[in-house]
């Protein structure tokens, strides 16, 4: 039987300056092997943790209808509320998410020339009137981009390239900050938080506020709870990042069970930048996927998870 223990370690990232090999190759084997891992020393500032989820409850806590003036489906930049029930995350089963969410993108002044342009992703955030909301998320955020970049950096180390391989990617990429909400379940038949998925970007890193939910797929078939050890994220290699490592490393199913009791969560979706070409790394053998742009990518994931709305 598949243990949470022996499937998902816990990497120290303070340890990464004096032993950066030595954390890069631990790192590794998780990315290549279960896919996740929790990481302890990363120094996000808990003040910042902290700010983003009490911002968090303050949204989720408005009417719908303030919510609705936000909803997603009034942007084509993955921007806004989405309301309960408008996520399909499980694709085979087409079971119904039940949670809602708001996202945050790069942060883009309207009269940005990539604005202007229409370039793909490239839109203006939309914020509910709430006071520290906007910068809290944004300072978060930021604190999270650096840290996605800086564990790209061992990832890079891993595949024996440069440390700074990964860093053009990610100068201005289509991350998104995810605010999410999951009600208790009400013990419905086939009821689900979020359905089995795999994540569509690079890595994710996420933070909940404890409540158990979360599970990942071992590759025997039975899902593992994730544990939660306090102050630590839990990162995951997404769909893109497994075709960049010509499947060398593992994007791994996840879900969320229907908590016992409201679950709160914040996850930082580290996509690269949109016109960054995805193709095989140098010394992964011969591609198995064509290149393809981070932009075309991402919009091919996010159009079947919204498909039917």
């Amino acid at each position: 039987m598949t243990t949470a223990a022996g499937m998902i370690p816990v990497l120290d990232w303070s340890r990464y300056e004096d032993d950066p090999e030595g954390v890069s190759a631990r790192l590794g084997a998780a990315c290549r092997n279960s896919g996740f891992f929790c990481l302890t020393g990363h120094g996000v500032p808990e003040d910042a943790i902290a700010r983003v989820f009490d911002q968090a409850s303050r949204f989720f806590a408005l009417p719908e209808a303030e919510k609705a003036a936000l909803d997603i489906a009034l942007t084509p930049h993955n921007r806004g509320w989405a309301r309960m029930g408008s996520e399909r995350l499980d694709e085979t089963s087409g079971q119904v998410d039940r949670k809602e969410a708001f996202n945050v993108g790069l942060d883009l002044a309207a009269d940005d020339p990539r604005v202007l342009r229409g370039d793909p992703f490239r839109g203006v955030n939309v914020w509910p009137d709430l006071p520290g909301f906007r910068e809290s998320l944004l300072n978060y955020y930021d604190h999270a981009w650096q840290l996605g970049v800086a564990l790209h950096g061992a990832i890079a180390r891993d595949f024996g390239l440069t440390p700074g391989y990964f860093a053009p990617h990610f100068t201005a990429p289509m991350a998104t900050l995810r605010l999410l909400s999951y009600p208790p379940g009400n013990g419905a038949e086939g009821e689900i938080g979020a359905g089995a998925h795999s994540d569509y970007g690079s890595i994710t890193l996420l933070l909940t506020d404890g409540e158990p939910g979360l599970q990942v797929q071992a590759l025997s078939g039975d899902w593992i709870d994730v544990p939660h050890v306090p102050g630590a994220f839990v990162v995951n290699i997404g769909d893109c990042l497994m075709r960049w490592s010509n499947d060398l490393y593992r994007s791994t199913p996840h879900r969320v069970l229907p908590p016992a009791r409201a679950r709160r969560s914040v996850a930082f979706f580290l996509d690269p930048n949109p016109d960054s070409v995805i193709a095989a790394l140098p010394g992964t053998g011969p591609p198995r996927y064509a290149p393809i742009t981070g932009a075309v990518y991402l919009r091919s994931r996010l159009d079947a998870t919204y498909k039917g709305d």
